[in-house]
């Protein structure tokens, strides 16, 4: 009974629908009693007008609307409906309030009657929701029955197209809609009107009126004994047979329960392809046109006599019920793929609010490395103009160093040769020098390459560059001074060593780099030391005692140590020379 609520509950919806002109949810309450009148009259239940008055006394006046209407019919109609009533006069009154405000048959390739069977299909195969709305899997099932009923082939491939231009509006169709599908012929192209109404009324007997198979047999009759063509029509729970097939007049009815059993019957009396159908205190012998009609149908009842014994409804409605619970199935699980997907995407926007802010760490950390380099590299500035100063001051005193070196070459000619390996000496100074303006170069090169390989280490990196600094200043200094910081250095450079342990873990990939610096600060410190020897070497040099040889008789050149051993002419010609030399290895360098 509550299947056949819901089913009734469809097509009075269509009905309390189309009284709803303005589309309010609401119906007048003079509406609302001639559709329950017309209701009770055809469902064969007592209407009782006082009832519906009593109902809505508190809205006497204004339009009622559906909620309020819903369990008025519950109560005083649904509950005392039996199943004494025909159903197709119920659909019928329904489908009379309602079918000319939605739809033109004009255009159609079937009549009346044949919509209104395809508005009764409409409601069996809807979903139990309102608006009622048929899905794409229920049109594909009744259009695939509907050109098997014609004979015709099914083209799934234009079903495919239709799904998806479907699937883009609305994943459905309402009961005005599908008709309009069907009556349009666009998926029986070929057929003709009568071929159409035909298959329409075939599909229509089987899932409306539950006739599962219908065809003329002979039966054999329980007084004469005679053979009679009758017009069986199987049903879930019995099996009639009728004079012919426009069901006029009918002869008798096969009552089938879960004791029924049906048996095949060899030839006899003439007679072929025969089947017997055992009822309880009654048995009924039949027989089929040919073995394949014999099979079928032998297999049809057994069909109904197993669902029965197995309480179940016919096989199109148990059909109807397994494709909800998959549709339902699939949507729970669509729903929980909704969830995960949601659950996913919360924690996908989590992740991105971290690296968001990891992103601005990290800019904020590159900011301040950027900030730190410029520091940096105004510190290595001011190193360079002190290094350019101080190569200035040791150019003027090379330049003070030749000018005695060529005084003392014009009084000491003997000690040429020693002058000579001075110049070479002062080649090696220079030849020294740039290898440490190189070195500074290649220390410069791997400041660079740390400053990108130690962005999260920018403080270990100022230490570093402090303590070399001081180094640098520690070397720069005297000799003197240079052995009393001897001590400080050392202690500085173990301090160096401890901080380059701290970052051992995250220098692993800049080991290599680290060493280069190594080298390049060894090499730089040998070059100075190089440096420091040269110059003291020179200096040790300036300080040689001029050989003493007897005296020429002109005027002789009076110097700080004493009467010259050159004239003046003699002096220019060998400032002269020299100048000449000078001039030549400043180009060769």
């Amino acid at each position: 009974m509550v299947l056949l609520r819901d089913e009734l509950l469809k097509s009075i919806w269509h009905a309390f629908t189309a009284l709803d002109v303005d589309q309010s949810g609401k119906v007048s309450k003079s509406q609302l009693k001639v559709l329950s009148h017309n209701l009770c009259t055809v469902m064969k239940v007592p209407h009782d007008p006082v009832a519906l008055e009593e109902h809505f006394k508190d809205d006497d006046k204004g339009p009622v609307s559906n909620q309020g209407y819903m369990p008025y019919l519950n109560r005083f109609i649904l509950d005392k409906v039996r199943d004494n009533f025909d159903i197709l006069e119920f659909n019928n009154v329904c489908w009379t309030l309602c079918f000319k405000k939605n739809i033109n048959m004009s255009h159609f390739l079937f009549c009346n009657e044949d919509a209104f069977k395809i508005w009764c299909i409409f409601n069996f195969l809807s979903e139990d929701r309102y608006p009622l709305v048929i899905v794409t899997e229920e049109i594909e099932y009744f259009l695939q029955k509907l050109m098997e009923a014609m004979g015709g082939i099914w083209n799934q491939e234009r079903f495919e197209e239709y799904k998806l231009r479907l699937n883009k509006k609305q994943q459905c169709l309402s009961a005005w809609e599908f008709i309009e599908l069907v009556g349009m012929g666009h998926f029986s192209k070929g057929m003709n009107r009568q071929t159409l109404s035909m298959g329409i009324s075939e599909v229509f007997q089987e899932l409306i009126l539950d006739v599962l198979k219908q065809g003329y047999m002979m039966k054999k009759g329980h007084k004469r004994k005679n053979w009679t063509e009758r017009w069986f029509v199987l049903r879930p729970n019995s099996m009639s047979y009728y004079v012919s097939e426009d069901l006029s007049d009918k002869k008798g009815d096969i009552s089938l329960d879960h004791n029924c059993c049906v048996e095949s019957l060899p030839d006899k009396e003439g007679k072929k392809c025969l089947f017997i159908v055992k009822c309880t205190g009654k048995t009924f012998e039949i027989s089929a046109s040919d073995k394949k009609k014999k099979q079928e149908w032998i297999q049809a009842i057994q069909t109904c006599i197993q669902l029965l014994r197995l309480g179940l409804q016919s096989p199109h409605r148990e059909a109807r019920m397994r494709r909800r619970e998959l549709r339902q199935k699939q949507q729970v699980e669509q729903d929980e793929l909704v969830e995960r997907m949601r659950l996913l995407q919360t924690a996908n926007e989590n992740k991105q609010r971290m690296l968001e802010s990891m992103r601005k760490k990290l800019d904020e950390a590159s900011a301040n490395a950027a900030l730190e380099e410029h520091r940096r590299k105004q510190t290595q500035s001011d190193l360079q103009d002190r290094y350019t100063l101080d190569l200035e001051r040791e150019k003027m005193v090379r330049h003070q160093m030749e000018q005695q070196v060529a005084q003392k070459s014009s009084e000491l000619e003997q000690y040429l040769q020693r002058v000579k390996e001075l110049e070479d000496m002062y080649h090696r100074l220079e030849e020294a020098l740039e290898d440490e303006r190189q070195a500074r170069q290649d220390e410069e090169g791997m400041r660079k390459l740390q400053a990108r390989l130690l962005e999260e280490e920018a403080a270990k990196r100022a230490e570093l560059e402090q303590i070399h600094l001081q180094q640098q200043r520690a070397i720069s200094q005297t000799q003197a001074e240079k052995q009393e910081l001897e001590s400080e250095r050392q202690a500085k450079e173990t301090a160096l060593q401890a901080a380059m342990l701290q970052l051992e873990i995250l220098e692993k990939e800049r080991h290599g780099a680290l060493e280069q610096y190594e080298m390049v600060t060894q090499k730089l410190e040998r070059a100075a030391s190089k440096t420091k020897s040269w110059k003291d070497k020179v200096a040790k040099h300036e300080g040689l005692v001029r050989l003493i040889q007897p005296g020429s008789k002109g005027p002789q050149r009076m110097t700080n140590w004493g009467p010259a051993a050159f004239t003046d002419a003699e002096l220019d010609l060998r400032k002269k020379s020299w100048q000449e030399m000078k001039t030549h290895n400043q180009s060769a360098q």
